[in-house]
């Protein structure tokens, strides 16, 4: 009885978890990615004058900053589903550069609705426009230093080099990178065009080209 247990009962003895918090970084980042896609339809409003009508089309600010921002979000979380789909644990060091991810993660919705809002004001536009490309920009610069030290540190469950999927994702970081630069300048002058062109870069980052080739391939 000093021992605590019943004569006959066995205690069932705690194993200490192997995957160093990998299912606890899954699920908390999955809530965030959720939080931050359903914030964004928050920020959807109507114009103020004319007809109901008139209002809902002149709204049309708010509709496209919500597409290009769930795009952009729902490619982010479809990488980083790739990433965490592969981990075999997760470490100290990666639980926080994930944590800085999902910290630019769940702010995009405040630039969202900021270049939304200054779509008629070609001074205030050009500044939003601009926090927005940078949000968008350390979202996917912050998803590669994820995968990059996940693989420097050997935190996959195989081999990803052959990991097309991955591999995939990695091609697409420099014309990605490249391309909110670019948007980045262009918004400087062209604020509306540069809002187009991070469409553009979700749509890049979101279909899977390889994929839809082999389908295309296939059926020919």
């Amino acid at each position: 009885m000093g021992t605590g247990t019943f004569r006959g009962v066995t205690s069932p003895e705690r194993t200490p978890t192997s995957d160093g918090g990998k299912a606890r970084l899954e699920a908390f980042s999955d809530g965030v990615f959720a939080i931050a896609i359903t914030l964004l339809v928050l920020d959807l409003a109507v114009g103020h004058s004319g007809s109901a009508l008139e209002r809902v089309f002149n709204g049309w600010p708010f509709y496209l900053g919500y597409v290009v921002s769930f795009a952009t979000i729902g490619a982010a979380w479809l990488a980083h589903t790739g990433i965490t789909d592969r981990l075999v644990r997760a470490d100290s060091v990666l639980l926080r550069i994930n944590l800085t991810l999902l910290l630019v993660v769940v702010f995009l919705p405040f630039p969202t609705r900021l270049v939304a809002e200054a779509l008629d004001n070609v001074r205030d536009e050009r500044v939003y426009v601009t926090m927005y490309g940078l949000t968008l920009l350390a979202m996917r610069v912050l998803l590669y230093a994820v995968d990059a030290y996940a693989r420097r540190e050997q935190l996959y469950s195989r081999d990803e080099a052959v990991d097309e999927e991955l591999e995939e994702e990695r091609d697409k970081l420099l014309p990605v990178l490249i391309g909110y630069v670019v948007a980045i300048g262009i918004g400087l002058g062209l604020p509306r065009l540069a809002v187009v062109l991070y469409f553009a870069i979700a749509v890049y980052l979101v279909v899977p080209f390889r994929e839809v080739g082999r389908l295309l391939f296939k059926r020919s």
